[in-house]
């Protein structure tokens, strides 16, 4: 996959994983790319060293299952570094 295939990828991958986590999580559009991309990398490495696939190709439903994966994980890692910095 291409760099602009990655970005839409992560993107996507990040705006599902904040629609699936119940609660409200801070950032924008910017963080939910990054926290997205580096989701569908980590899904990409957690699937190819547990499950022997990793992210094949743009329109296959393994690269998005695993990327939304990863970026849940990611996602819910930043709620809590970012738990204590948030005040009401």
């Amino acid at each position: 996959m291409g760099i602009i295939a990655w970005i839409i990828l992560g993107l996507a991958a990040g705006a599902i994983a904040k629609a699936i986590l119940p609660g409200t999580q801070g950032g924008g559009w910017v963080v939910t790319l990054i926290l997205g991309v580096v989701g569908a990398l980590l899904g990409g490495f957690l699937g190819s060293v547990l499950f022997g696939v990793g992210l094949e190709g743009f329109f296959d439903i393994t690269t998005w299952l695993l990327a939304i994966g990863g970026a849940i994980i990611v996602l819910l890692i930043y709620g809590l570094v970012t738990r204590g910095s948030r005040r009401a």
